[in-house]
């Protein structure tokens, strides 16, 4: 509420003049364990988001307010504190539009959920902050939240533009330095960690940071200082969670040790595997032989215990390597749970129905378009070798042209990108295609695949290509081409995820 200043209510404050009121509002700061609270020493002030101080260009600011009381409370599940706070400031300050917030602990970090004002005729102030706020001795600036309104970079409120560019900066690194656990930096690096320059069989070269390829860039994750040199990092560890992050991205304790659980159970279906390869050779001869090795072989103690110590090295809490500990001994993690669409039966699979499902439910579905064009047209014009023929007798009583106009007919098309890669790909003893592969949206609402087109370029020069269309097939020697060719789609979509829509 706002009202006119009473000095009995303000004892240790200055007096002010006549015509200041008081703005109360309320902070509520999650509860952490092992960390001290807020104290008195922490402290707020509100930069007005309609008049300007003309000395400085930026909103208003109003004098520090401290915190008072600390009252528990909880917010949905999370056990919080409540803080009042109470501002003095002029009668012409006008609307508040940023809070600085300055936490004067000597060590202790605190997370601050929300600060609220309430203001004359029954309004009030809302900043949504949900983030660790540093002690000042650390990070010689306050902490600076927004009220929850965006606003347009023209249509900032002028006495929010230069607060705005200021933490902007902030944000923003310049790629040197060494990071502190403090900081909220996100700061961007070239790809220099992908290979291992201690082995000269696995180095590789540096990626993006030029002037022609800025990009790929990953987030400049090290302690040390980074390379500008060009020249490869080495990963210490083969789990390494010593690097940094800005502190609101970083896993709760929690959250963390739920990672932590699953890279163990990745780790170790990794190494065991590996392992007998490096002794007994590559000897998988059955799905029914993969079925056992993710759900049903057991663990070699050996094994586990040599991921558990890794982890050990590389956890940056001793506790949180406890608690990981014991819940991989307690839930055996290292047996993948059985997925449910085979629970029920083994082969489901390799039905076409789980193979379009996956498309849709699983890493890439953005690649997946509506068809726009019957056959298919390259992008150099060049037509598919689908035909109407091929596809008919799986749409029903629908017609192509029926299809299409329904916005039921789609393609998952992998043909133009990969196509002048594939002779290079090859020669080194692979073999992939380029694909393209339709699909009909039933009235069921699943999709069904009704037709893939595998291409490769012919073994001439120029553009010209072979291509081979497969059809859907359960027996025989068409059923085996069929699972094959739905293999090489998977294949494409999986290295177009990782390829493109993620790195």
């Amino acid at each position: 509420m706002q009202m006119p200043f009473c000095p009995k209510l303000w004892d240790r404050s200055p007096v002010p003049p006549a015509n200041a009121i008081a703005v109360n509002g309320t902070v509520v700061v999650a509860n952490t364990f092992g960390l001290s609270a807020p104290g008195k020493s922490t402290t707020l002030r509100l930069f007005s988001g309609t008049q300007i101080d003309h000395e400085t260009g930026k909103g208003k600011l109003s004098p520090e307010a401290p915190l008072r009381g600390g009252k528990k409370s909880k917010h949905g599940k999370t056990s919080t504190t409540t803080y009042h706070v109470t501002f003095v400031v002029d009668a012409d300050f006008g609307t508040p539009g940023a809070v600085s917030v300055r936490n004067g602990n000597r060590a202790d970090r605190f997370f601050l959920r929300h600060v609220r004002l309430e203001l004359a005729e029954d309004r009030s102030i809302h900043f949504e902050c949900n983030s660790w706020v540093y002690p000042y001795k650390k990070t010689a600036a306050d902490r600076l939240f927004f009220v929850n309104t965006s606003y347009l970079p023209s249509k900032t409120p002028e006495a929010l533009v230069l607060l705005r560019d200021e933490e902007l900066r902030s944000l923003r690194g310049d790629g040197k330095g060494e990071r502190k656990d403090w900081e909220r930096i996100y700061d961007y690096d070239r790809y220099n960690d992908l290979g291992n320059p201690d082995n000269p069989e696995h180095v590789r070269p540096v990626v993006g940071g030029t002037r022609t390829h800025p990009y790929p860039r990953r987030c400049r994750t090290g302690r040390a200082i980074s390379n500008t040199d060009g020249v490869t990092e080495t990963r210490k560890h083969v789990i390494n969670l010593d690097f940094y992050i800005p502190p609101d991205e970083r896993f709760s304790p929690g959250k963390l040790e739920e990672v932590l659980k699953l890279g163990v159970q990745a780790v170790t279906h990794f190494v065991i595997p590996e392992a007998r390869t490096l002794v007994h050779g590559n000897d998988f001869k059955s799905m029914e032989q993969l079925r056992k090795d993710l759900y049903s072989r057991p663990v070699q103690p050996a094994v586990d215990g040599e991921v558990m110590e890794r982890l050990k090295s590389s956890v940056p809490s001793h506790k949180t390597y406890k608690q990981v500990a014991k819940a991989v001994k307690e839930e055996h993690p290292a047996k993948f749970p059985i997925p449910q669409v085979i629970q029920q039966d083994p082969e489901a699979w390799r039905s076409d129905e789980e193979f379009a499902r996956e498309m849709l439910a699983g890493l890439n579905p953005v690649a997946i378009k509506r068809l726009q064009t019957f056959p298919p047209v390259s992008s150099g014009g060049k037509r598919s070798s689908i035909t109407a023929e091929h596809i008919k007798s799986q749409l029903g009583d629908v017609t192509i042209e029926m299809a299409m106009h329904q916005k039921r007919l789609y393609i998952l098309d992998h043909h133009d990108y990969l196509m002048p890669y594939l002779r290079r790909i090859n020669t080194l003893g692979v073999c992939i295609y380029a694909s393209r592969t339709l699909l009909f949206l039933k009235a069921d609402g699943t999709l069904k695949p009704v037709v893939i087109e595998l291409s490769l370029p012919s073994d001439g020069e120029g553009d010209t290509e072979l291509s081979r269309v497969f059809l859907p097939a359960t027996h025989g020697t068409e059923g085996h081409l069929w699972q094959l060719a739905k293999a090489h789609v998977s294949v494409n979509d999986s290295g177009y995820h990782q390829l493109i829509s993620h790195w």
